[in-house]
């Protein structure tokens, strides 16, 4: 079976930023299409309620997908986390492909991460469609840094 691994992105005051849409609207899609058997929505508490988590589960029960297909993981604060704590659901499902649901300019960290941590583990970006471009330059840019922590983090700890 193949999963769903939608990675977390803000909650702001007013609700799901405009990122977390993007990515569980993707990641129903994918659904829809029977791309997947389940989707796992990862994220824990930010700055604002509820978890990205249960952002992500409200979006995905308001488009249709059944309540059976969604599974939370309402704790992690990073990509790493995100990964690595979803592992026991992703067991539990007995899903042996991952599909990382996260845009485009993150998804070799996270397929980085995913495959460092022992999964087959591809992604699927939503479109940018909206996107600020000076927002997606800046996320671009943040994955240099980071993929640099991301490698560090797997030779130290897996």
């Amino acid at each position: 079976m193949r999963a769903a691994l939608i990675l977390g992105a803000a909650v702001w005051p007013e609700g799901p930023s405009p990122t977390l849409r993007r990515r569980t609207l993707h990641a129903a899609a994918l659904w829809d299409a029977g791309t997947v058997g389940a989707l796992v929505a990862c994220g824990g508490l930010g700055r604002h309620p509820p978890t990205e988590a249960e952002a992500m589960r409200d979006l995905l029960l308001a488009h249709g997908v059944p309540p059976d297909a969604i599974h939370l993981e309402a704790r992690s604060r990073n990509t790493h986390e995100n990964v690595a704590f979803a592992l026991p659901i992703l067991r539990r499902l007995g899903a042996s492909e991952i599909v990382l649901v996260t845009d485009a300019t993150h998804a070799p960290r996270a397929r980085l991460i995913a495959r460092g941590l022992g999964l087959r583990a591809r992604s699927s970006s939503p479109p940018l469609r909206g996107a600020h471009p000076g927002h997606t330059l800046r996320q671009a840019l943040r994955e240099l840094p980071a993929t640099a922590v991301a490698l560090w983090r797997l030779r130290r700890h897996g």
